[in-house]
């Protein structure tokens, strides 16, 4: 994530002249980008306005925080990735989801 040197705002990815670059919405700062990245655009039917993914050149690679306080129940490995989603109201707490590093199972623990 990058910021605009002149206001502070975060720079979006665009399309402009055939090329990705990181513009302010507010002040029309443009930077061009030093690696290319591929915008891939999809629509949903419930709006109008499409969402812009954006894809780097390692779009494999993991960026999960991990923990090796759990044990995989497929395979036992102890080193997971994890995340949190506040699946249930918002006086209960959140739902914990585990994927091993290992076999790519994927569970979740509620606390």
């Amino acid at each position: 994530m990058e910021f605009c040197p002149n206001c502070g705002k975060v720079l979006s990815p665009s399309k402009k002249e055939g090329q990705v670059v990181l513009i302010c919405r507010k002040c029309g700062y443009a930077k061009p980008l030093e690696t290319q990245l591929q915008i891939i655009s999809k629509s949903s039917g419930k709006r109008e306005k499409s969402d812009v993914v954006v894809v780097g050149e390692n779009s494999n690679e993991k960026v999960l925080p991990t923990t090796s306080d759990v044990i995989c129940p497929e395979c036992g490995h102890n080193e997971a990735y994890w995340w949190t989603v506040q699946t249930r109201s918002a006086d209960e707490p959140m739902t914990q989801f585990f994927r091993c590093v290992r076999c790519n199972h994927t569970w979740r623990e509620y606390a």
